[in-house]
């Protein structure tokens, strides 16, 4: 399995590849591998010819600087997980600071159609400035045929999409299924920092939602959106952040169900001082 530190030299293999016609697939992470990240590059690997996963925990998306310093950081498990995958049809790129930022660590600004502004972009600002930035950097050094998001984080997905339109890169971007732990619980890197009581506790958060797409069949949104945030006013560990239902052309939160729109509903709790995110579609 190739591993390279530097821009340059991941660069002129991506280049070799290229010349002999290879598709190129693109998984960026920030490292602290999982089931779901691995199923993104198992996916990868069924539509292309390699596949380069990153792994670069960027600065420029965390709002909380303890976050950033929390973060995990497990390079050598990482790379031990990938090579379970494939050992000759991955390519790792792990990318100093430096190497991303040059001299400047710093968000470009990024007007995503409005997009940024809701859900995430509320509670965390200049996140989505952050993940644009390091996106967009990224796939003009991989140059990839195709990159692979996780449905998680589908409003980042989204904005993704809309920075490819944009900008009019030609990468096509791939939206992938959540990967669920057995319980149900979204599959994040997260997960690990929480304690044993959390942990347990967390499936909650898919089961609500489950629950809550039941509900939308025959309820208001009003009605579902009430019922949730009293879901969890009783839970004794989880506190609920938000939960909304949107459009999820707009990410606009919806008062009003229309047969024409397609819905899908967001959630945002703490357990403890970890914050899970998860969401599902509704119609």
């Amino acid at each position: 399995m190739k591993v390279f530190n530097n821009k340059n030299q991941l660069s002129n293999c991506v280049d070799k590849f290229k010349t002999n016609s290879k598709a190129i697939g693109f998984v960026p992470t920030m490292g602290a591998l999982h089931d779901g990240h691995l199923s993104l590059v198992k996916k990868g690997l069924l539509e292309n010819d390699y596949i380069v996963v990153s792994i670069f925990i960027n600065p420029t998306q965390f709002n909380n600087k303890e976050d950033l310093e929390r973060y995990p950081r497990t390079v050598n498990r990482d790379l031990a997980l990938l090579e379970t995958v494939s050992k000759s049809k991955i390519i790792v790129f792990i990318p100093s600071i430096e190497d991303i930022y040059e001299d400047k660590v710093s968000s470009e600004a990024f007007a995503f159609d409005g997009l940024e502004h809701e859900m995430e972009g509320a509670f965390r600002p200049g996140h989505f400035d952050g993940v644009g930035t390091v996106v967009k950097r990224l796939l003009e050094i991989v140059r990839p045929d195709n990159a692979y998001f996780g449905e998680k984080d589908f409003q980042q997905l989204q904005i993704i999409k809309k920075m490819i339109e944009l900008h009019k890169l030609t990468t096509k971007i791939v939206g992938c299924a959540i990967y669920r732990a057995d319980d149900g619980l979204a599959m994040s890197s997260r997960n690990e920092r929480l304690k044993p009581n959390y942990r347990k506790a967390a499936p909650f958060i898919y089961k609500t939602l489950k629950d809550a797409k039941k509900k939308f069949g025959t309820d208001s949104v009003k009605e579902v959106t009430e019922w949730v945030e009293n879901q969890f006013k009783k839970h004794e560990l989880l506190e609920l952040e938000y939960f909304l239902i949107a459009d999820i052309k707009t990410l606009k939160p919806v008062k009003r169900k229309s047969t024409k729109k397609t819905y899908r509903a967001f959630i945002a709790a703490y357990a403890d001082d970890i914050r899970l995110i998860d969401n599902i579609a509704l119609n």
